[in-house]
Parts: structure tokens; sequence; C-alpha cells
């Protein structure tokens, strides 16, 4: 990756940040801590790697997204918003009965959006089959999924690997989201899921591990994804939960709490520096 690319992927990623935070104080309600953990991965996602047309949202051909962890839309949304699937503008409906941004990932009225998810296991499931269709239909899209870490506690996680495994699904590319805290506090405190990179392994993946918040990295670990035939791949992204506001990182009271309007000013500052800065 040339360093010009780096810097406005790197840029984006803030900015992503900054829109998600606008459309919280809009709603007053939204998940930020888990998505402010994903900003470099959607942007790298969406701006370098996935083969997408915004404006055939539905062209089959299309590489397909899964937000398996469908609470994260203060993620998804304004990535596809910024890459053109819909007006900036409709990001203020976020979370309001007048509008379709729903808080959990919604499909049936939203452009760019593969799945409806929110009941957490059941997205990448639901990937598994996108990627299998791909298979039997001799399609060449390839299927990411994101994954929280949290989320993977649910039994259904890995029966998906299983079958992923099984089927030799080298076009499904997961990403866990490592930033190793969840709704009631860490993941280890909650339910410890162990040596990560062990278990994928065991279940047949391929597996790597990176900084999740090292744009390069990340495209690197899609490129090798992508080159890894006849089993699933899977990305350990370790990141950190709220990243780019203080007060927020690696802090479980921010999975899905609002600031006040003094919270709200410091956030805005910090992320706002930190855009400049780059």
């Amino acid at each position: 990756m040339d360093q010009r690319k780096k810097k406005e992927l790197e840029r984006l990623a803030y900015q992503l940040r900054i829109t998600g935070l606008r459309m919280v104080q809009e709603a007053h309600s939204g998940h930020i801590g888990g998505a402010f953990s994903l900003s470099e991965i959607m942007a790298v996602l969406y701006f370098d790697k996935m083969n997408i047309r915004p404006k055939e949202p539905d062209w089959e051909e299309r590489d397909r997204f899964v937000l398996s962890k469908g609470h994260a839309t203060v993620a998804l949304y304004p990535v596809l918003a910024h890459r053109g699937f819909f007006p900036l503008e409709t990001l203020k409906t976020f979370r309001k009965l007048e509008g379709e941004l729903s808080g959990h990932a919604e499909m049936r009225h939203v452009p760019g959006v593969d799945m409806s998810t929110g009941s957490l296991g059941q997205g990448f499931s639901a990937a598994v089959g996108m990627a299998e269709a791909g298979k039997l239909s001799g399609r060449s899209y390839t299927t990411y999924a994101v994954l929280g870490d949290g989320e993977i506690a649910e039994g259904q996680i890995w029966e998906a690997c299983m079958f992923a495994a099984a089927r030799g699904l080298d076009n499904l590319t997961g990403i866990l989201d490592s930033n190793k805290v969840q709704l009631d506090g860490t993941v280890q405190e909650v339910l410890d899921t162990g040596d990560l990179r062990a278990k994928f392994e065991s279940f047949g993946f391929y597996v790597q591990s990176i900084d999740g918040h090292k744009v390069e990295e990340i495209a690197g670990a899609i490129d090798k994804a992508k080159a890894c035939k006849g089993k699933p791949s899977m990305i350990i992204a370790n990141t950190v939960k709220g990243k780019g506001v203080s007060f927020m990182e690696g802090n479980h009271a921010w999975h899905g709490k609002t600031p006040d309007e003094k919270q709200f000013a410091q956030a805005f500052e910090e992320l706002e520096a930190a855009l400049k800065e780059l």
C-alpha cells in the first residue's frame, strides 16, 4: 500500500468516527464503543478491497458484507453513506421513527446492507450461506463478515465454522473485532474464549492475527485471505473499544451508553484533533 492510500484510509477512519458520533448525538442513542473499534476495518473494506457498486447495491457479482455484531451500525451506516449508497443527510434519521436506519443492521430498506443482524451469532451463519451460494452458483464474489469477540461465545458461531471448513469455503473471510470488551465487562471476565488462533485453526480456518487499527495490516491480511485456497479465513483484528476517544477506550461502560453534552464536546475535540494530525 502506498503512503497516499494509507493516509487516505487513516483519515477516512477518523471521519467515520466523527460521522458516527454525530449520528449518536442526533439520535441520543447508539453503540459507540464497538463501532469505533471497527473504523479502520470498515474504511479498508469499503474503500480499498470490496468489489461493490454503490449505485447498484443489488449487483449480483458484488462482494457481500455481513455485520454479524449487528449493533455496530454506528460503523456501518457512516461507511455506506460516505461510499455513496445513500446521502449523508439520511444519517440524521438514525434510530428515528420516520427513518429506516434502525439501531441494528437492516437490509429491507437500507441500500448496501446485505443481511439484517442483531441477534448475536446468527449473522455469521448467513455469511457462510452466502459463501456456499457463491460456490454453488459459480460466482466469484467474496463474502466478508465482522464478528464480535463477545459474540463468539454463541455456539452457532462454531457450528457455522464447522460447516464453512467442511465445504472448503475459501470465498469466506471472517474478521473478528477483538477489542476484548463486551457489554458487561471484559471478555475474559464474562466468558474467557481462550486462544482464538488455536480455536479457529482447529476448526479448519486459515488464521491471521493483526493490529486492527493499522490499515496496511488490514489490507495485507485481506489479500492473504483471498489468496488462500481450500479453506475459509479468519482475521483476528486486535482493536481498542472506543478507539479515538480517551475516556471511552477499553471501557465497557461505553458499549451502548450515550455521552452527555460535555462528553460529546470532548469526544469531537479529540477525534477532530486526531484527524487534523493525519
